[in-house]
């Protein structure tokens, strides 16, 4: 599987992971601490080839995908569950196995500004995304079916209106999981 964008990740191993899944270009940031050369071909290559950031599903990973995000909204981001990053206790996409990274640079997506919400806090309650004992059992479920990652619950909304997730995309993931 060829992936034309360059895939933004936190270093070597990831680059290695990625390596041993598909045909891609990496840039790694080498950490938080991005250096001002890395800034620059990270804005080279989303003018030339765009580009997906995947960070690690972890807090440091998260801190670094909005570090990046802050300066390329448009990026397209892609997403691992804790549990297919997960190797004795460390966590970090060059943990997954090949197939895992494959379909989560398949469901890589770019935040847009949405036209109004498609999504509400009330659909939320509905599908017991928020408000219930296992709400964030649910959202990990929902979140990796759709591709948009575990997310606390206002942020799993902004991200089900801003990825663009369909009504008839959610409703598939919501009967997947037999919900509704």
């Amino acid at each position: 599987m060829k992936i034309k964008e360059t895939i933004i990740v936190e270093g070597r191993d990831d680059t290695a992971a990625i390596k041993r899944s598909v045909d891609a270009l990496t840039i790694e940031t080498h950490g938080y601490g991005i250096r001002e050369a890395t800034w620059e071909l990270i804005a080279n290559a989303g003018k030339t080839t765009g580009i997906i950031v995947f960070t690690d599903p972890d807090h440091a990973g998260e801190q670094i995908r909005r570090k990046i995000l802050e300066r390329f909204p448009r990026a397209k981001e892609a997403f691992l569950e804790k549990t297919e990053a997960e190797k004795n206790g460390d966590i970090g996409i060059e943990n997954a196995d090949p197939e895992s990274i494959r379909r989560a640079l398949e469901k890589a997506r770019a935040a847009e500004a949405p036209e109004g919400e498609l999504y509400s806090r009330e659909d939320m309650f509905r599908w017991g995304l928020t408000g219930k004992k296992d709400s964030a059992k649910r959202r990990t479920e929902l979140g990796k079916i759709l591709g948009v990652g575990f997310a606390n619950s206002k942020t799993f909304l902004w991200r089900l209106n801003s990825f663009g997730i369909t009504r008839e995309e959610m409703e598939k993931a919501l009967q997947e999981i037999q919900w509704i």
